[in-house]
């Protein structure tokens, strides 16, 4: 279905009968990397799976959104439809918005997978890279025509930028820009909900090391390392990540 938000087309796909689950994808990915886990839950729950603005079937934001504006959006779908202590269950980005959300909404049961949230410590060479394309783009907007120095941008960013931030469009560049310095540590202490950490250990986008200082911040958390897995443990590891969804969510 699609439902308004700000004059925004968004796409939620509802499966099953029972008490609410909302699944949260992550950056570049769209509701169907949880179709398995879709499947699954809709069993015994009623699941909304979204595509986030911005992605899949969903339109862009009119403006660049931060985390509280997707967290926001996901607060009006869940008043709108008279939705009642959901469950949350995120990947990456999304964990993002369960954490803002968890930290301020009743929520039954709350999945982190492999989530964002935690800002990286990063070293001085990401900032000089940083600093010097900020540098380099001045330059080509000052001294070259207009078209010219898109070009050259573009072929700088394209030998430099993150896979994510390169198959962006211009908008969607801009929010990530914006959401991925937000430090949300903070808000962990106030999620109350019993919370599932599902983390590869060779994660190198949300490290393990995210995941204890989450696990030592939520008052009832339980981590569980998916080994030998990286950034998509819950595909890497599929069986893994349905018995410990099936154990959290009582599936028989």
């Amino acid at each position: 279905m699609l439902f308004k938000y700000k004059d925004i087309d968004i796409f939620v796909e509802e499966s099953g009968e029972g008490e609410p689950v909302l699944l949260l994808h992550g950056w570049g990915c769209t509701h169907d990397i949880f179709g398995p886990l879709q499947e699954l839950l809709s069993k015994q729950y009623k699941v909304y799976n979204f595509d986030f603005p911005g992605f899949g079937a969903s339109a862009e934001p009119a403006d660049v959104w931060g985390t509280e504006e997707y967290t926001c959006m996901i607060e009006h779908f869940v008043k709108e439809h008279k939705i009642e202590r959901p469950a949350l269950i995120s990947h990456s980005f999304g964990g993002r918005i369960s954490i803002i959300y968890a930290s301020r909404n009743e929520v039954s049961r709350l999945v982190l997978t492999d989530a964002a949230g935690i800002k990286p410590k990063r070293p001085l060479t990401y900032y000089y890279k940083v600093y010097t394309f900020k540098v380099f783009k001045w330059l080509c907007n000052t001294f070259l025509p207009k078209k010219t120095a898109q070009t050259v941008i573009n072929r700088r960013r394209k030998g430099s930028g993150s896979s994510d931030y390169n198959n962006a469009s211009p908008k969607m560049r801009a929010i990530l820009s914006k959401v991925v310095n937000e430090d949300l540590t903070s808000l962990l202490v106030n999620i109350k909900a019993p919370t599932l950490l599902f983390w590869g250990n060779l994660d190198t986008a949300t490290p393990l090391h995210d995941a204890k200082i989450m696990e030592r911040s939520i008052p009832d958390a339980t981590l569980v390392v998916a080994h030998g897995t990286g950034h998509f443990s819950f595909i890497e590891n599929s069986s893994l990540y349905a018995s410990s969804i099936k154990k959290f969510f009582n599936i028989k």
